[in-house]
């Protein structure tokens, strides 16, 4: 389920970005993509020529992702401060600390999109396998996500419980798709590739102990801590995708 996040009391509709990275942020990748769930996989001989044009697909969703936003922004008479798409292989030093392989991540000390073009390129080239289809929506939901983490940064959101600033990233995401939809840029197949990535980077179930006491304290520490089981983060998306930013976010009803 959602957890629409409550803005800071007496803070401005968008606060300048610096203000909020430094009063709210610790320097660490807090807003990271989790690592995929171990499940077997076939051979996806990831190519080069795979790699270039994930890289072309993202660059162009980026681009439309900054518009949205800007848009909205400027509908709330605030402006968002884009942030830049960087993409690396293997690992990468950031503000944030080392950005780790297999990974995607915002990083709100330098309000930076960190990518693994590899790890991007693997999950739409999995997903096209799975579903048959060309699979760019699963690579281009991780960078839909992480720009929801700097959306919601920038309206002054940052909740200490983790799975409320995942879950909000979730929707925003599906909030972009909707208007991927709106603007006929949709094409079929892409709400089932989003719904691959989520569930192919959601956090894994739980290990229970069996004993009942231990094992409430397990999952409501599961419960807030990650970015979501797969029911969770697919149901979260479907929220954003139904209702657009403002079942996301209050400010943008």
């Amino acid at each position: 389920m959602l957890t629409r996040l409550k803005r800071p009391r007496g803070r401005a509709v968008a606060l300048a970005f610096a203000i909020v990275a430094s009063a709210t942020m610790p320097a660490a990748p807090l807003h990271a993509a989790p690592p995929p769930v171990d499940r077997p996989t076939p051979d996806l001989r990831l190519t080069e020529r795979d790699v270039a044009a994930s890289n072309e697909k993202v660059k162009m969703a980026f681009a439309d992702l900054a518009a949205l936003w800007r848009g909205r922004f400027g509908e709330l008479g605030g402006r968002f401060a884009v942030p830049r798409l960087l993409r690396y292989r293997g690992a990468a030093r950031s503000a944030c600390g080392v950005m780790q392989p297999s990974n995607a991540a915002y990083c709100p000390s330098e309000n930076a999109i960190y990518y693994d073009e590899v790890f991007v390129a693997a999950q739409a080239k999995a997903a096209a396998s799975e579903l048959g289809s060309d699979g760019d929506m699963a690579g281009i939901g991780v960078i839909a996500h992480e720009m929801g983490h700097a959306v919601a940064i920038q309206l002054g959101y940052a909740s200490p419980v983790a799975y409320d600033n995942e879950s909000v990233a979730d929707c925003l995401a599906g909030a972009f798709a909707r208007h991927a939809d709106e603007n006929g840029s949709l094409e079929p197949g892409d709400v089932e590739e989003a719904f691959f990535g989520m569930a192919a980077a959601a956090d894994p179930t739980p290990e229970l102990t069996g004993n009942r006491r231990v094992d409430r304290r397990i999952l409501a520490r599961a419960a807030i801590m990650g970015h979501g089981t797969r029911e969770q983060r697919m149901g979260n998306f479907r929220a954003g995708l139904s209702g657009g930013a403002g079942a996301c976010v209050a400010e943008f009803e």
